[in-house]
């Protein structure tokens, strides 16, 4: 049957761990296929701190889809619209910032997910399913089984409640937004505070405790080993705009130190 498989959700359902890169700055569809031939399982196409546009997303999201690499969006806000139209231009699944409580996580599920799991609006010609049409009934089943629900946990409230919101059914992914939750806590930048190990402890075990899958967003130095060690799975690598300018700082270091 004609649909396309959301990778990144199989991976994290083996156990295994899962990379993102963030797309802020491309514009254009080649990201995709660099983000995979670079090892990377999904895109973490960002609505919440970019300027990109819907149809450039869209664009993005469908050159994922075709690459291999799963195409995910952040969402810009909690308003329906901004996860559902991500999700009809092709995105296999959406990330929500700002969920502190297990009733904003309950709907974001709505929002996302097809009857009988959420009231996401029904429409036709999905990308993932390869456009094929199929009884709605099926469509709308196999887009369910697809997609990869993930909301982000960026306070100490959230913190606090991430077992309850773990225990929401259609949440696959508690994603921490490690720079949100250090300036929440008002230790910005210390990624290895006592506190932020404990929030990833809590955050880890409640995942455990659900059957869901356990995220890191916002650290990208050594720590990163130790918070996988931990049990995150679901990790965002970096962006396209840090492996540039680390890139390029390095060459120009380089070229710059070369005697004349």
């Amino acid at each position: 049957m004609a649909v396309i498989q959301n990778i990144t959700k199989q991976k994290l359902e083996a156990g295994e761990l899962s990379i993102g890169m963030g797309v802020h700055i491309a514009r254009g569809v080649e990201i995709a296929k660099l983000a995979k031939v670079c090892g990377c399982d999904w895109l973490f196409i960002d609505m919440e701190h970019s300027p990109l546009s819907l149809e450039t997303v869209a664009d993005i999201t469908l050159a994922g889809l075709d690459a291999g690499c799963t195409p995910i969006v952040r969402a810009s806000t909690h308003l329906r619209h901004h996860a559902s139209r991500p999700l009809d231009a092709g995105a296999q699944g959406i990330v929500v910032p700002h969920i502190d409580t297990a009733d904003e996580a309950r709907q974001v599920v709505e929002q996302c997910l097809y009857p009988p799991l959420g009231h996401r609006s029904l429409a036709g010609g999905a990308a993932i399913l390869e456009y094929e049409a199929l009884p709605m009934a099926e469509a709308a089943k196999l887009i369910n089984e697809n997609l990869l629900v993930t909301v982000m946990l960026e306070s100490p409230e959230a913190i606090a409640n991430a077992d309850e919101i773990a225990a929401v059914d259609g949440v696959d992914v508690l994603l921490i937004g490690t720079n949100d939750l250090c300036a929440e806590m008002g230790i910005p930048g210390q990624y290895d505070h006592d506190d932020v190990v404990a929030a990833y402890e809590t955050m880890i075990s409640a995942c455990r405790n659900n059957g869901k899958h356990p995220g890191m967003g916002g650290i990208y130095n050594e720590l990163m080993e130790k918070y996988i060690r931990m049990g995150a799975r679901f990790v965002l690598g970096g962006s396209d705009m840090s492996f540039l300018m680390t890139a390029a700082k390095q060459r120009a270091e380089f070229l710059n130190g070369i005697d004349l």
